[in-house]
């Protein structure tokens, strides 16, 4: 059977994007070097509107280079091949048409025989209605999604692509931020992180950020002591807090160092946030999928003043390191995970197998091509683990349960 490769990235960016798709370009090139390889522009924008190039002999010999890039080199969009209105809305399709079945016409018209999709879990449940459209309508085409999103948040894979990169660099951006510290007394530092309903990407930059720190020699005769660098406090959407007891806490830490530092995942109090907003009477705007655009609410915002007036502080300062963290090149261990990934991801598509390829948490986090019905998203952090208990305890918030998972 002759094969023809389709590639596309979807979603948000994450540090393995590009690394992926040249992995893929050198598999294919070693394995079937005569399939050609077509990567779509801009996700399934590019499989609406026919938008897509192919991957050129030059490219294959050069493909490695692209393990050296953050960000993606075929272009990414937020795109719901089941979402109509959407699709319309963007000047995707025209009215009266469907989505499905225009992306279905030209993965036919390609001839395209195995579609690689790497994104998050809306990416690939979309990858997985197209399948299955095409299926309905007599046309066999393997779909094999790679996951990645720096919240490692898709149930059942036990590592995504990308996320250990970004806990890396989130912790090294908020090094420079922290010497912010130094500028006035009583100042509050956030630090918002990435993860809308997972806090791992939070507690992960925050153990980063306590292991590099424990490496730093300090001068206390000066302004120079460990605690004004120390964080205070992790706010993630797993826990529970008492705010009340909180306060009482910070501001204690806030008399004795001028400083507090807040590691506060941008999903933590959302809940809260969009309540009060819709409260005043205003528009809580959400993406094609209906996931509120936490950019527009800002909760880091929201959180600087609302700890800033309680604990009588001079200065808020409120910085996110999510593009920084999300654009960055793959480290050594994601590396490693991608290679790993996508060497099977290519063995199964051309055995002819669908669905998503991941540790998987079911079978002992073997390395598997894991049925498109089992993925979702929004998987919490397994907050009972000892690095993340540890770290809770030395900053002071061993009194909370931290264990409590949302229902």
């Amino acid at each position: 059977m002759k094969h023809k490769i389709g590639i596309l990235t979807a979603g948000g960016l994450a540090p393995c994007l590009s690394s992926a798709i040249g992995r893929l370009i050198q598999k294919y090139t070693e394995l079937i070097p005569d399939a050609e390889i077509i990567g779509y522009l801009h996700g399934y924008r590019g499989l609406l509107l026919d938008n897509k190039i192919t991957i050129s002999p030059e490219v294959r010999k050069k493909a490695n280079f692209l393990c050296h890039f953050g960000g993606t080199v075929l272009g990414s969009s937020r795109v719901k091949l089941s979402n109509v209105n959407d699709c319309i809305k963007k000047g995707y399709i025209d009215k009266g048409e469907n989505p499905l079945h225009i992306a279905a016409e030209q993965i036919k018209k390609d001839e395209i025989t195995i579609l690689h999709t790497i994104g998050g879990d809306d990416t690939n449940i979309t990858a997985a209605d197209l399948s299955a459209y095409l299926q309905e309508n007599g046309y066999p085409l393997t779909v094999v999604g790679l996951p990645k999103t720096v919240d490692n948040d898709v149930s059942p894979i036990h590592q995504t692509l990308g996320a250990w990169t970004a806990a890396e660099q989130s912790a090294l951006f908020f090094e420079n931020i922290a010497n912010e510290n130094t500028t006035s007394p009583r100042q509050l530092l956030i630090h918002e992180v990435m993860g809308r309903y997972s806090g791992w990407l939070t507690a992960a930059s925050a153990y980063e950020y306590t292991k590099r720190l424990k490496k730093k020699k300090f001068l206390p005769e000066l302004l120079l002591t460990r605690e004004r660098w120390d964080i205070d406090a992790v706010y993630i959407p797993e826990i529970n807090y008492d705010f009340d007891d909180e306060i009482k806490r910070l501001y204690k830490k806030m008399d004795r160092d001028d400083c507090v530092i807040i590691f506060l995942s941008e999903g933590a109090g959302v809940e809260r946030i969009v309540a009060e907003m819709e409260a005043a009477g205003e528009t809580v705007n959400r993406d094609a999928f209906g996931h509120v655009r936490l950019d527009e609410i800002n909760p880091g915002l929201w959180f600087g003043k609302k700890f800033g007036k309680v604990l009588d502080a001079q200065k808020v300062l409120v910085q996110k390191s999510g593009y920084f963290a999300r654009s960055a090149a793959p480290n050594k261990k994601d590396l490693e995970l991608v290679f790993n990934t996508v060497d099977h991801a290519v063995q199964f598509g051309l055995n002819g197998q669908s669905g998503v390829v991941g540790l998987d948490e079911g079978y002992n986090n073997e390395m598997r091509c894991i049925e498109f019905g089992r993925i979702h998203g929004g998987k919490p952090f397994d907050t009972r683990q000892d690095w993340f208990k540890k770290m809770l305890d030395e900053i002071g918030q061993r009194h909370y349960d931290p264990y409590k998972h949302r229902e």
